[in-house]
């Protein structure tokens, strides 16, 4: 983010006067026969709930039944976090979602995705060969737009081969939520922060507990009727010969908001690879069709962006409107504060001079 903001300035590389439209190309199709654009990024609030017991690591048939143990009080609090159906169990997570409207649900029928091969591609389908959701369209939803909360992980337990007696003295239980458009980090993290405190209290342990943010994004999304989406939009169909599906992820990719924020434009995602190319995998790739599909509509794009009207309709001019307020609140959001650079917007006033 920094360099982008002194690639920014005038005359330099990311110069807001020079540019008008950005483009990312970061995720991937929903299937593998249909193109599309996304249009939407769900945020991601990543916590570190430590609980420390000791000053040091303990010998289980030496020291246990006689001290309170930490691993014991983490794993109760993260088992308070979500349920095994996937519901966040935190009070009020969900009062700031967006109600699913009619356009909504009617914009699900045009997106090239099977829960059968979702299944395959996800490696569930020789486990137990079952999803959370029933159907296409509860699937997506739950992709893309309502949050959700994983539990990643827990640092200073055992985790190696064998069998190890040890009570570690501290333990840190990681956890991040997928956030949503109208879900602000800062309340998610106050209602996070409560939870955890409440459910603590009830153990009555002396144990000493910390929960911290270690990093945060908000969600992102854009109307496709904007001017850059019309344009992306144009450009698949003259490479694909069909109309492309517009879609969310349920990744967060958080430079989009940098670089809207730096440019003082609007982002199109344009994702040129398929649902089982293997993102981030030891087998990732990218099949030679879609690589040179791609170099293609790369090309249609930028012909397509110069042939956009130099006047927006008024649906175009909506959108932008809409995206000018979404980018200046995540802005303020984002800013650091000069003292505390951890805290993210800021107002004190060593940050307003």
């Amino acid at each position: 983010p920094e360099l982008c903001k002194r690639l920014g300035k005038p005359g330099d590389f990311l110069d807001p006067k020079a540019i008008d439209f950005i483009c990312i190309s970061d995720n991937y199709w929903t299937g593998k026969e249909k193109p599309c654009l996304t249009h939407g990024l769900r945020g991601n609030i990543y916590f570190h709930l430590e609980i420390q017991c000791s000053t040091k690591d303990m010998h289980s048939g030496v020291i246990g039944g006689s001290v309170n143990e930490g691993m014991t009080d983490l794993v109760h609090l993260m088992a308070k976090l979500v349920d095994s159906q996937g519901k966040i169990l935190v009070p009020g997570i969900m009062d700031d979602v967006a109600p699913v409207t009619d356009r909504e649900m009617e914009s699900y029928k045009q997106v090239d995705f099977d829960p059968e091969v979702y299944k395959k591609d996800a490696g569930v389908d020789t486990v137990h060969n079952t999803l959370l959701h029933p159907t296409k369209e509860a699937v997506l939803m739950h992709r893309w737009r309502y949050p959700t909360l994983s539990l990643h992980g827990i640092e200073g337990a055992f985790d190696g081969v064998g069998s190890k007696t040890v009570i570690p003295a501290k333990v840190v239980g990681k956890f991040s939520i997928r956030t949503v458009p109208n879900m602000h980090p800062t309340k998610v993290e106050e209602l996070v922060k409560k939870h955890v405190d409440t459910e603590f209290a009830k153990l009555g342990s002396p144990n000493k507990m910390k929960l911290t943010v270690d990093k945060a994004s908000m969600s992102w999304y854009r109307e496709p009727d904007d001017p850059n989406f019309r344009a992306a939009a144009a450009a698949t169909f003259r490479v694909h010969g069909v109309e492309p599906s517009f879609t969310r992820e349920g990744g967060s990719i958080p430079i989009t908001e940098v670089l809207e924020e730096v440019c003082d434009a609007v982002c199109v995602h344009i994702p040129i690879g398929a649902s089982d190319d293997g993102a981030h995998s030891q087998n990732e790739k990218i099949d030679c069709l879609h690589y040179l599909n791609g170099i293609k509509l790369m090309k249609c794009y930028l012909d397509e962006l110069a042939a956009l009207p130099a006047e927006p309709d008024a649906a175009a001019r909506a959108a932008i409107a809409a995206a000018d307020a979404s980018r200046l609140a995540s802005n303020k959001w984002r800013r650091k504060c000069k003292v505390q650079l951890m805290r993210f917007g800021c107002e004190c006033l060593e940050c307003q001079t």
